[in-house]
């Protein structure tokens, strides 16, 4: 949606009973805003259940991951900032498409 030298914004649509890779970055910090379905958002460890309207805040450095444990596609927002945010900069700890 925009990528910017201090900032990149991003839509993310993921189908129902997938998720994301375990990652985390070096350079980045993100802001997720859920926009439509379900979300399981795995921060350091812990689930956290979010809906339309929700946000959650990942810190620079934290293991992090969504999933869509709904029948519907889950829609989220991805506010990036930090220093970099190309895709070399991230660190993947699990994928289920292996990747990691």
């Amino acid at each position: 949606m925009e990528d910017a030298p201090d900032h990149k914004v991003k839509r993310l649509w993921i189908d129902p009973g997938k998720r994301l890779s375990y990652q985390r970055h070096k350079s980045r910090s993100e802001h997720w805003v859920i926009i439509a379905g379900e979300a399981v958002v795995t921060l350091d460890g812990r689930d956290i259940r979010l809906g339309p309207g929700q946000s959650i805040d990942i810190p620079s450095g934290a293991a992090h991951r969504v999933a869509n444990p709904g029948s519907t596609p889950l829609v989220l927002i991805e506010i990036q900032t930090g220093r970099y945010f190309g895709e070399d900069d991230i660190i993947r700890l699990e994928d289920d498409f292996g990747r990691a």
